[in-house]
């Protein structure tokens, strides 16, 4: 493996060190998914070693690759002082975790998600129990079944959601000796999640807030937020409104614009919130309208989803649904434990 210089034409899950700014590189580690099949962690060079932005998921093939990319820079895991973190989720801050056991990493997270660290560390947590509850709340009672059967024989292992060594505040910097980031909150896809930005080299390392290609999941959380899309949206309009840098996003290229891309998301949500208020018609739940409308940019009917991308799909139309109750475009009423919409 060797430094080249990053290539946006190019598959951007190919392994390798891609330097995309000077002394900031990508470095694509593998998922053990089929949908996401890498993400993106930044290795900031500095005097007295290296800050990654973002881990990745802790398992043998992206640890081997973060090694050889490390090693292409003359470095290795001891050289990493610490890991940015813009939210808890596994593929983010699990490797983080890892590292820290045998190397002491300083590991910082951004302190909206302390609930989730909570409740993710807790010894009796039975796995994947918090989506079941939101899923019945859903009337997906079918898809709640499927899961309990898988999540029976799945581990829990409270150490690897230890806490980080420090919180991170939204509208603070962190001083590195080469470069200062701003941390901005940026809740949605989850509480706690955040964006940094090098104003002076005109980069924002987004995390899964700002995709190129995709948008993020909401709702999918431990510790789920009263309104994540709402949340998420007000997150989009934040960022929006800050001086335009180029996207370092965790999934897909790097890209010119953070704004571009937003005006995209916020004009995808708007008409997505169209399309559900159109679809709900007297006492329907959220996996009702899931299943009537499609997904993903190549329009799949709900039915050729695969179980975990019919959960996502149900909670975001949850989230979706709910935004259009406190807006006054819907109405909702919980009977036996199953949240149910209507025209308002």
């Amino acid at each position: 493996m060797r430094v080249e210089p990053d290539d946006v034409t190019a598959d951007w899950t190919r392994p390798g060190v891609f330097e995309v700014a000077t002394g900031v590189y990508r470095i694509p580690l593998p998922l053990p998914q089929d949908g996401l099949r890498s993400v993106n962690v930044y290795a900031l060079a500095g005097d007295d070693g290296l800050v990654l932005v973002d881990s990745g998921w802790a398992i043998t093939a992206a640890r081997q690759t973060l090694d050889a990319a490390l090693a292409a820079l003359g470095a290795g895991l001891a050289d990493v002082r610490r890991f940015l973190v813009t939210h808890v989720h596994r593929d983010h801050y699990a490797m983080a975790v890892a590292v820290r056991r045998e190397f002491g990493t300083a590991v910082s997270l951004g302190e909206g998600e302390e609930p989730a660290i909570r409740e993710l560390s807790a010894p009796d947590r039975r796995p994947m129990s918090e989506h079941w509850q939101a899923l019945t709340r859903c009337g997906a009672g079918e898809i709640v079944d499927a899961l309990r059967a898988r999540a029976e024989s799945a581990p829990h292992d409270p150490t690897d959601w230890a806490a980080p060594d420090d919180w991170l505040t939204g509208g603070t910097d962190v001083v590195l000796p080469t470069r200062t980031l701003r941390v901005v909150a940026t809740p949605g896809h989850t509480r706690g999640h955040v964006v940094f930005i090098d104003r002076d080299a005109q980069l924002m390392f987004t995390g899964d807030h700002v995709l190129p290609h995709i948008t993020p999941s909401i709702g999918f959380e431990a510790v789920a937020a009263a309104l994540p899309l709402g949340d998420y949206l007000d997150s989009l309009r934040l960022v929006r409104s800050l001086p335009d840098q180029r996207l370092l996003p965790a999934h897909g290229p790097v890209g010119p614009s953070v704004h571009a891309r937003v005006d995209e998301l916020l004009h995808h949500h708007a008409k997505r919130l169209d399309q559900a208020c159109g679809v709900v018609r007297d006492a329907m739940t959220a996996y009702e309208t899931a299943s009537q409308l499609t997904w993903t940019r190549r329009e799949h009917a709900f039915a050729d989803l695969d179980l975990f991308n019919q959960m996502l799909a149900v909670t975001e139309t949850a989230a979706h649904l709910d935004l259009l109750v406190a807006q006054g475009r819907l109405k909702a009423a919980d009977v036996d434990g199953v949240r149910r919409y209507a025209p308002a």
